[in-house]
C-alpha cells in the first residue's frame, strides 16, 4: 500500500491535532485501546502510514518509557510532519484527559459515589477488552502474513511467556529486541555476502 502524506500546511496540522484529540477524548481504556484506533484512522482512513510501519511505530511506543498513547502520538506526528506534527499530536492526545480530569476533580465525591457512573465504568471494561482483543488479532494477522518463521515463533513464545509463566513484559520486550537486532544483523550480513 502506497502512503501519501499531504504537504505541510495548516490543514495537515489541524487534521493531526483534531484526529488525536477525538481519539483521546472518546476512548476509554488507555493506550492499548487508542493505538488500534490510531491505526484505523491513519492507516486505513487517511492512508498516511502503511500497516507494517504502524506496527513498527507501536513497538517503539511500547518500548519507550511513558504512556503508550502519548508515545505513539509523538512518533506518529513526527513521522508525518516532523517536530511540528509531533507537537500537534501530543497536544491533541494530552488535552482531553487533562480537561476531563480537571472537571471531574471539581465534583469528585459526587462522581465517585454515583451508581450510574459505576455501572457505566464496569460496562466499559468489557468494551476495552474487546478492543484489545481486536488489536492482538489484527497485529497477529500482520505478522502471520509475512510468512516468516522467526516473528511467528517469537510472537507465540512471548504470549506463552507472559500468559502462562508470568514473565515480566519488560524482559520479554528486551529479549525480543535483542533477537530482532541479531536477526537484522544476520540478514544484513547474508545480503552483503550475496552481493560479493
Amino acid at each position: 500500500m502506497q502512503t501519501q502524506i499531504p504537504e505541510k500546511d495548516p490543514k495537515l496540522f489541524w487534521t493531526l491535532f483534531w484526529s488525536t484529540f477525538q481519539l483521546s477524548a472518546f476512548t476509554f481504556g488507555g493506550g492499548y485501546v487508542i493505538v488500534p484506533l490510531m491505526r484505523k484512522r491513519f492507516v486505513e482512513g487517511l492512508g498516511w502510514i502503511d500497516e507494517n510501519e504502524m506496527i513498527d511505530l507501536i513497538a517503539i511506543a511500547q518500548s519507550s518509557p511513558g504512556p503508550i498513547a502519548v508515545n505513539a502520538s509523538i512518533i506518529l506526528g513526527y513521522r508525518i510532519a516532523g517536530i511540528s506534527g509531533a507537537l500537534c499530536t501530543i497536544l491533541g492526545t494530552v488535552l482531553p484527559p487533562l480537561i476531563i480530569l480537571s472537571l471531574i476533580s471539581l465534583v469528585y465525591t459526587a462522581f465517585r459515589d454515583n451508581e450510574i457512573v459505576s455501572v457505566v465504568m464496569n460496562c466499559m471494561q468489557a468494551g476495552v477488552a474487546a478492543v484489545i482483543c481486536d488489536v492482538v488479532i489484527t497485529m497477529a494477522q500482520g505478522i502471520l502474513k509475512l510468512k516468516k518463521a522467526l516473528p511467528i515463533i517469537i510472537m507465540f513464545l512471548a504470549f506463552i511467556g507472559q500468559a502462562v509463566f508470568g514473565i515480566n513484559v519488560i524482559l520479554i520486550i528486551l529479549i525480543c529486541g535483542v533477537i530482532g537486532a541479531l536477526n537484522y544483523l544476520h540478514e544484513t550480513k547474508q545480503q552483503e555476502d550475496r552481493k560479493k
